[in-house]
């Protein structure tokens, strides 16, 4: 089966990352490894009730250093970033839809709709891709995950749910 390949590594990340968050109370929230200039960056965005403070990042870091050095399966030299996704976290896995719904968000689209690429309003629904957004004029847009650039959580305030 050609979906049986050997994980990437976010997905090695991840099965060394979230057994380590959930020992602290912490979720991960997304992991990004990319490269920036000639940097590599191993971004994890790790996430808890009542919020991300600074000392869980600290100690995040340094429980995922040694697991990950040992683990040598990250091709390049990179840059360990363990941070909170913040208050305009981005959504992106349906666990994140699902967790978000009745929040304010903003949404980018890849190709405009009527002459606009950006709506902001509350995500009512996620359901198999499809978002549905009650925007700040009440009108309601059902929009495919992959038409967007990005969605995420936004505080525009004046909406009432």
């Amino acid at each position: 089966m050609a979906n049986q390949k050997k994980p990437n590594t976010i997905q090695r990340v991840r099965e060394i990352a979230a057994p380590i968050a959930a020992e602290r109370g912490l979720e991960i929230w997304d992991i990004r490894y990319l490269k920036e200039g000639s940097d590599w960056y191993l971004r994890v965005f790790i996430d808890k009730e009542g919020g991300v403070g600074i000392n869980d990042c600290v100690e995040m870091s340094h429980a995922l250093d040694k697991p990950l050095d040992e683990g040598d399966f990250i091709p390049n030299a990179y840059i360990l970033e363990v941070s909170s996704p913040g208050v305009e976290r981005e959504l992106v896995k349906p666990e994140h839809f699902e967790k978000m719904c009745g929040q304010k968000v903003k949404v980018k689209l890849i190709r405009a709709v009527d002459g606009k690429r950006e709506f902001s309003g509350v995500l009512k629904h996620y359901d198999n891709g499809q978002i549905t957004l009650v925007c700040e004029d009440a009108n309601t847009l059902i929009i495919d995950k992959k038409e967007t650039a990005y969605v995420r959580l936004d505080d525009f305030g004046g909406l009432e749910q």
